[in-house]
């Protein structure tokens, strides 16, 4: 969850609509800021065209005014409320609401990501172990067939063919180590090890037969619980709240200005205090149908999430009844695939007595030595089907990393 990439990204969704979120609630806030002041200033009357010559004796009207001095210190308050704000604002809040699902929704994607990895290294480890049986099985299978060719008790072809099964199943045993070596560095991509990071798994999956499950409950639970179904449906909230602030651009909105200060020719002396307050009641009356359309456009923002949540939950339905489908298919190939595993294991000890008494050639033991090992194959693949299964209803119901833990733990 840490170096995910999905779970990063998510992650950094969240944190910019919770940036989104305090970019709306902040235009409802009040704007409140100072300002400091102080100024020299002389003015050249006659410059600008200021010329007096009034006809009274010992009065010269000035041509030049100052220097003098201003100052002012003051606090502005501004603040600007209206219904379509607020309504932004709710829906900010909804979309905020929405990313923190999808996170969740994404650590479920990726702890199934990891869980379905997990399963198949396991499936190859098994795979590999059978493999090295068989290969035990083929070269004692040899031995038998060159010492009885060398007592003149068979032809030379019953040697080759074991000797073909036993390349056979060393062939086997260098493609399925290799496929684990690229599972095991897709599992490492996964979780953030390095590459060249040599590791082992340490929890082994136990087997378990599973009740069938309520699927009508379980759809139920998923629709309530999944995180992208509770996304979704707050990204319809979200944009109900965004057409309703399109409609408020129709009402009034108050707006309040406020400041006060001290002005005078200095801070000290002959400063005294000033104020201003100022109300507002602003009110559309012809906005050239930039309201309309933005009504209209809210309203198509929201038939499309109203149709992708429809969807959702139509999907999550879909999952958990795909998932209970194959959670029933796996168990029963199980079962099958154990039963034809004895039963494949006793045909090879009957051909190994055959093939030792005379009475049977190597052909009858190869081919007792592939059923086995096809049967093995098949109990292995229908494991791994099954414990697959497990995670996918439980990812289905929006519950993956429990159903990880159940299903390590066995309960």
């Amino acid at each position: 969850m840490q170096y995910n990439l999905g779970a990063i990204t998510t992650g950094n969704v969240n944190r910019q609509a919770r940036a989104q979120r305090l970019a709306a609630i902040a235009q409802l806030l009040p704007d409140i800021t100072g300002s400091v002041g102080a100024a020299v200033q002389q003015i050249n009357l006659a410059a600008q065209g200021l010329r007096f010559n009034l006809p009274i004796a010992g009065f010269h009207f000035p041509s030049v005014v100052g220097p003098f001095n201003y100052f002012d210190a003051a606090a502005n308050f501004n603040e600007s409320v209206s219904l379509t704000g607020i309504r932004n604002w709710q829906s900010a809040r909804q979309n905020e609401r929405s990313a923190e699902l999808s996170m969740r929704d994404a650590r479920e994607l990726v702890a199934l990501a990891v869980a379905g990895s997990y399963l198949q290294i396991l499936a190859s480890a098994a795979r590999i172990q059978t493999a090295n049986a068989q290969i035990d099985t083929a070269q004692v299978v040899y031995r038998q067939a060159v010492d009885r060719n060398r007592s003149g008790l068979n032809a030379r072809i019953d040697v080759n063919r074991s000797l073909v099964e036993l390349q056979i199943q060393q062939q086997r045993l260098t493609s399925l180590t290799n496929e684990m070596e690229k599972q095991k560095l897709t599992l490492a991509r996964l979780i953030g090890l390095p590459m060249a990071q040599a590791f082992t798994l340490a929890d082994m999956i136990p087997f378990r037969e599973l009740p069938a499950p309520d699927v009508n409950a379980l759809i139920q639970q998923a629709l309530s619980t999944r995180p992208d179904v509770q996304a979704a449906g707050a990204q319809v909230r979200a944009a109900e709240l965004a057409r309703s602030a399109a409609v408020a651009e129709y009402y009034p909105s108050l707006a309040v200005t406020a400041d006060y200060g001290a002005t005078g020719v200095n801070p000290s002396r002959q400063a005294h205090g000033t104020f201003l307050v100022a109300g507002s009641v602003i009110f559309p009356i012809f906005r050239s149908g930039r309201i309309s359309a933005d009504i209209a456009q809210a309203d198509v923002a929201l038939a499309q999430r109203r149709a992708e949540y429809e969807d959702t939950k139509g999907q999550a339905e879909q999952d958990v009844r795909t998932s209970a489908l194959d959670l029933a298919a796996a168990s029963q190939q199980v079962r099958v695939a154990d039963s034809n595993r004895g039963l494949a294991a006793e045909t090879l000890r009957q051909a190994q007595d055959r093939f030792r008494a005379g009475v049977a050639d190597t052909i009858e033991l190869v081919q007792a030595q592939e059923s086995v090992a096809t049967a093995e194959q098949d109990y292995i693949s229908a494991l791994y089907a099954l414990n697959l299964a497990q995670v996918s209803l439980a990812r289905a119901v929006g519950q993956t990393e429990q159903g990880v833990v159940r299903l390590v733990q066995g309960h």
